[in-house]
């Protein structure tokens, strides 16, 4: 099997990102202090004492720096910068001095149809379970746009513990290179990227798995999810991904929670931005009682479904059904179980009821 990507050492590509972002980290977090982005605790929040947020920060200038080493400038490429750049500069802008949630919308609909229109980065077409849908131009553009920025979000919406969103985007862009490398694609943009995100992802983790020494911010977690669904769609182009089940399969918790988060708010209705401490991460950390074991069953629970999307690609579809129908079981246990959904009525104790 070939360990090169356009020429490059694929160890390398990931080694010289993971070091840049391990470095730059530091910089950041005294920035971070600097200009007083830092998360200040609350009832939502976990942590106890401030902390430096903006680590995202670090990320995206690794990125940078991997792209300007190994990368090709193309005006795909060129989109995908642009847009990138008003993400993190939205992302800036809201972990020093909250920015509302209409703002940050329009921000991230922008950097999506920079990328769209201008890097002509979109879906062709629709690959389901072996069902192709064809749309004229206009709506695979609009459900391109909706894509990206669902995206965004769903990773943004995640970002509740140490090592959360860092982790599972990580595992994102391992799968993908992973797959690049099954399907003999290596020279896709997607593969190279991923590779690349996922060096400046890991040398951030460092920082960034429990305990926290410093957070990705919204900074980080946009432009995370940012570049999941950019890569995902560089897959659609090079048949890295050969179905929208693919990446769906492999974001299946972020995408879970999002869904379930809108459904929650708006049975209490409340707004579909209302935050709250109902999100799987904290479902799980009521049974688990350590955000550490938390995040690695999280990590664990994602990385079952990146195998389930590697064996639907390999074409073993009857493993890959039975395994996500197994896991799916297992969710609509803790979507009975848990207050994920709706908070279930607390039973009160015989002793309590007879006084």
């Amino acid at each position: 099997m070939r360990l090169e990507v356009n020429g490059f050492n694929v160890v390398n590509i990931v080694l010289v990102t993971f070091i840049t972002s391990l470095l730059l980290t530091y910089f950041v977090k005294k920035i971070a202090v600097h200009i007083n982005a830092m998360d200040i605790p609350n009832e939502r929040k976990i942590h106890k004492k401030p902390i430096p947020r903006l680590g995202g920060l670090a990320v995206f200038v690794a990125f940078l720096v991997g792209y300007m080493l190994y990368g090709d400038i193309t005006t795909q490429m060129i989109s995908v910068l642009i847009g990138g750049f008003i993400i993190i500069l939205t992302g800036i802008v809201d972990d020093i001095n909250s920015v509302p949630a209409r703002y940050k919308f329009l921000c991230q609909t922008v950097a999506a149809l920079i990328v769209v229109i201008y890097g002509k980065l979109y879906f062709n077409d629709l690959t389901i379970l072996g069902f192709t849908l064809t749309f004229p131009t206009w709506v695979n553009m609009f459900l391109s746009v909706f894509f990206i920025v669902a995206i965004v979000n769903a990773i943004n919406l995640i970002d509740g513990l140490d090592g959360l969103s860092s982790g599972i985007s990580s595992i994102y862009f391992l799968t993908i290179a992973i797959l690049g490398f099954t399907l003999n694609s290596l020279d896709g943009l997607d593969v190279i990227l991923s590779l690349i995100m996922l060096g400046s992802t890991l040398g951030f983790l460092f920082h960034n798995f429990p305990p926290a020494k410093i957070f990705i911010g919204d900074t980080g977690s946009m432009f995370l999810g940012f570049m999941i669904a950019v890569i995902a769609l560089l897959g659609y182009k090079v048949t890295t991904i050969t179905s929208i089940v693919i990446p769906l399969i492999i974001l299946f918790i972020p995408i879970f929670d999002t869904l379930l988060a809108i459904i929650r708010r708006m049975l209490k209705h409340e707004s579909i931005g209302h935050p709250d401490k109902e999100h799987f991460h904290h479902q799980l950390l009521r049974m688990t009682s350590s955000p550490t074991k938390t995040v690695l069953l999280i990590y664990l629970i994602n990385s079952i479904f990146s195998i389930i999307s590697i064996l639907y690609v390999l074409g073993d579809n009857i493993q890959a059904i039975g395994m996500y129908i197994i896991m799916m079981i297992f969710f609509l246990y803790l979507v009975l179980k848990t207050n994920i959904l709706y908070e279930h009525k607390k039973v009160k104790p015989e002793r309590e009821k007879n006084k």
